[in-house]
């Protein structure tokens, strides 16, 4: 066994990479390339690569393990559940969340208005903004649910906000849900975290079309 901490590393690094589109869904994941890529020993690498197959991050092919893909009804099953907990997350923020919560969202998103030519920029920005929405809320079980989510939209192989116009439309939705929160106004802010998973979810249906319809 390894130790933990090392462990927790080898499961970030191998998350990160998945995220940042560096393996992607289908790529296949060898123990003794992961443990060279990250200078890592190959056990915390088994480990964490168990891990993350009981999470259904990755599948079996065979004896190998591959970066698991979601089909359309897998994503639409991931987005209500991230819109049912992302809205209840806003609704906690705008009654729990401290002064310096909230101007640390709308620092958040005053940075993030330089980076709407920037799409994989802006994504991690994203994260990171939903992420603080999500301890605004000071709801321990809350946080770890939204965890598992985001950590399944790792497998989406591409950003939504890559689509012409989306990162303006992201930054607009992202003032509404501030403004809401700062506000304390927590049926607000539900709503408005709720139209902005559906956007996103929409877009992504059209991006996912366009896919289809080019490799035809």
């Amino acid at each position: 066994m390894s130790d933990p901490k090392t462990q927790r590393d080898a499961y970030a690094l191998i998350l990160e990479a998945i995220d940042s589109g560096i393996y992607k869904p289908g790529d296949r994941l060898v123990e003794s390339e992961l443990a060279d890529r990250f200078g890592v020993s190959r056990t915390p690498i088994r480990e964490a690569l168990q891990r993350m197959e009981t999470q259904s991050l990755l599948a079996r092919d065979g004896r190998s393990l591959i970066v698991s893909s979601l089909d359309h009804n897998q994503l639409a099953e991931l987005y209500v559940v991230r819109g049912e907990l992302e809205g209840l997350a806003a609704r906690l923020a705008a009654k729990h969340a401290t002064r310096e919560e909230v101007r640390v969202l709308r620092d958040m998103l005053e940075a993030d208005r330089g980076l709407v030519s920037d799409p994989q920029a802006l994504s991690r920005a994203n994260r990171r903004f939903h992420r603080q929405i999500h301890l605004a809320s000071h709801n321990r079980f809350l946080v770890q649910q939204l965890d598992l989510v985001h950590r399944s939209m790792a497998l989406l192989a591409s950003t939504s906000l890559s689509v012409e116009g989306r990162s303006k439309g992201t930054l607009e939705e992202h003032e509404a849900i501030v403004r809401a929160i700062e506000a304390g106004d927590g049926e607000a802010a539900d709503a408005a975290l709720r139209e902005h998973i559906s956007r996103a979810f929409m877009t992504r249906l059209r991006l996912d079309a366009a896919k289809v319809q080019a490799a035809e």
